[in-house]
């Protein structure tokens, strides 16, 4: 008999949820063995927020070059 869409979206999720705890899991170990090595500082941010706000499409130069305008 075949499983029905429930058990089978159940077992997707389930498996998307565990492979992403996994890459969590991989990428904190990284991070600590990379600590470790001295690669990085403690307390460091992990992602740079030049980075961030790219992928936000925020660009922080069109901020310094444009007049306030809530005058």
């Amino acid at each position: 008999m075949p499983d029905s869409f429930g058990k089978r979206q159940r077992r997707e999720v389930k498996a998307k949820k565990a492979a992403a705890r996994e890459e969590r899991r991989v990428a904190r170990n990284q991070r600590r063995q990379d600590r470790a090595a001295g690669i990085l500082q403690e307390g460091a941010p992990v992602a740079d927020l030049a980075d961030e706000s790219e992928d936000l499409g925020l660009d922080s130069r069109d901020d310094e070059n444009e007049p306030n305008q809530n005058v």
